[in-house]
């Protein structure tokens, strides 16, 4: 029987299979509504004996239903951000020990580790944005490395403390607040990795990813931007260090469907709904069905392309209370 600590040791594709699968048993029995959900589509969990079969739970159920394994209460819950009129997913954490190790760990796999960096977020605050489970990880990563700060509403003090710092930077920001700041500064960045989380969510136009990027790099003197990607639905962050391309930690996979029928996996390049496996969801659901679309290559990599038509916006409006 596996532990939650044995998901971060998978190092290839027959461990995270395993894991998978034992996973998805005991969710089967301990998540009521993947378990409803389960019972709806026709599929018996004991009739399930390779990864390819396991069903992947509507993100959507996020928004309508408690997805949680046991009776324990969690430490905290996570909601995602909404724009007026929406309801946001709720995503009840049992152990934000298990969270921040896994945000911990894919970090410290693409970034390295952490005390040698400063990170500087372009987010509201671990106390205005409470149930944000990125502003949490930024959080917790900025006290790791020992320098940076969020500084959303104070961009002049945010260059001026870049500026003054001697350490390889990281500089982490929602999609509309990197924007601002390269019109209206245009501020050439010293040893800086620009990094977005994406969404404009109404505060900007929506352009194609190649383009924003474009006006990020020029605007601030980069090669390439980085990006993470990430949800409140999940435990874990897929990182892309330029190119748009994400690569995710090893206890997470993601695959194509086809949009007509969510139980059809897709080949390698294909373009399709994405599906996610996050292992770390270990008290809630680790088999998602996402309302975004894109494609993954042979080697596990993905690109996101754009959401399913008539779904909801995605992104970060982090000030949506």
């Amino acid at each position: 029987m596996i532990t939650p600590d044995d998901i971060f040791r998978i190092a290839d594709g027959a461990a995270f299979d395993a894991a998978a699968l034992e996973i998805f048993c005991r969710q089967a029995r301990e998540c009521a509504p993947y378990r409803e959900y389960l019972a709806r589509i026709g599929v018996r969990a004991e009739h399930v004996d390779t990864p390819e079969k396991i069903p992947y739970l509507p993100i959507e159920l996020f928004k309508t239903h408690t997805v949680y394994c046991g009776e324990t209460p969690p430490e905290a819950v996570f909601t995602s951000s909404a724009t007026t009129g929406m309801t946001p997913s709720r995503h009840p954490m049992r152990s934000l020990a298990l969270y921040e190790q896994a945000f911990r760990t894919a970090f410290r796999n693409f970034y390295g580790d952490p005390a040698g960096l400063s990170l500087y977020a372009l987010l509201p605050n671990y106390l205005r944005r409470k149930g944000s489970s990125l502003v949490y990880m930024a959080d917790r990563l900025i006290a790791d490395c020992g320098s940076g700060g969020f500084y959303l509403d104070d961009c002049e003090g945010l260059l001026a403390a870049m500026e003054r710092d001697p350490k390889p930077k990281i500089l982490l920001g929602v999609s509309y607040a990197l924007w601002d700041l390269a019109e209206r500064y245009a501020p050439k960045l010293r040893d800086t990795v620009v990094m977005e989380t994406g969404g404009m969510k109404g505060y900007r136009e929506e352009i194609p990813k190649e383009e924003f990027h474009r006006i990020l790099c020029d605007a601030f003197g980069v090669g390439e931007i980085h990006s993470e990607y990430g949800m409140a639905e999940l435990t874990s962050q897929a990182y892309s260090q330029g190119g748009n391309v994400f690569r995710c930690p090893g206890w997470m996979r993601v695959t194509a469907r086809d949009v007509n029928d969510p139980f059809d996996q897709l080949p390698a390049g294909a373009r399709g709904g994405l599906n996610i496996a996050d292992l770390a969801s270990w008290w809630s659901c680790a088999f998602i069905q996402t309302q975004d679309v894109g494609r993954v290559g042979a080697d596990g990599a993905f690109v996101i392309e754009g959401r399913i038509d008539h779904s909801d916006i995605r992104g970060c409006n982090l000030l949506v209370q």
